[in-house]
């Protein structure tokens, strides 16, 4: 039974998920970029089944995820790894990004790395959740809607890049801070180091990098925006 106090915790619960996932928000579009066009929404949508399923679980299970620390050095390293990718193969085309992605084979694979990456992610925003509050029902209801938040900022985002491509370049240089922010986050937990990066500081760069990344991908993309903003990928 909800309270009314219980219904202003759900609410800064959203607030809470929105900021804790901003970055899995932009890594989430970024990866599907990878399918064809017409799969990009099957993608998420599997993507948000399997968050919502993982969220009731890992709740459940909160005091357990403390000692999984190593899904965010996992996640870093392959954050890392599609940012090495990305630049790598950024001279010659799509060849490199998007290679067998019209696959049924390549559509579950790319499923099952998002859902490893909101694994990577929702540890602590779940653990934020469950310290705000000792009902079950509202840590789900708060994250639940969080979620269902998070999935139409990365249906916006998919429209902005579509729109500006060249806005990808800078979406893997954010995505390439976020690998570095999740290694530290696991050296840090891991007792290897006594620091790890700010929230604040770790948004602000993000915003930083977003925003000199629009204003050079309007400058470069708007001659022609309308003439292939509706290629598949």
């Amino acid at each position: 039974m909800f309270e009314s106090g219980d219904l202003i915790t759900i609410l800064v619960l959203i607030v809470l998920e929105g900021l804790l996932s901003a970055d899995n928000a932009l890594v989430m579009a970024v990866m599907v970029l990878g399918l064809p066009r017409d799969q990009h929404q099957k993608a998420l949508r599997y993507g948000l089944i399997g968050a919502f399923a993982f969220r009731i679980v890992a709740t459940l299970l909160a005091t357990l995820l403390i000692r999984i620390v190593w899904v965010k050095l996992a996640g870093g390293l392959y954050l890392a790894y599609l940012t090495l990718q990305h630049f790598r193969t950024r001279g010659h085309g799509e060849a490199g990004h998007g290679a067998g992605a019209g696959s049924e084979r390549a559509f579950w694979m790319m499923v099952v790395r998002v859902e490893l990456m909101n694994l990577a992610f929702s540890i602590d925003s779940i653990l934020v959740a469950v310290a705000m509050s000792p009902k079950i029902e509202v840590v789900l209801a708060g994250g639940i809607l969080g979620i269902v938040a998070m999935r139409l900022v990365v249906g916006q985002l998919l429209d902005l890049i579509r729109r500006y491509p060249t806005l990808v370049d800078g979406a893997f240089v954010i995505i390439g801070w976020v690998a570095i922010k999740l290694v530290v986050e696991y050296l840090h937990e891991a007792g290897f180091i006594g620091w790890t990066v700010p929230r604040w500081l770790s948004l602000g760069a993000i915003g930083v990098i977003f925003v000199a990344s629009y204003l050079v991908a309007r400058r470069r993309d708007a001659p022609r925006t309308i003439a292939g903003g509706d290629q598949n990928s």
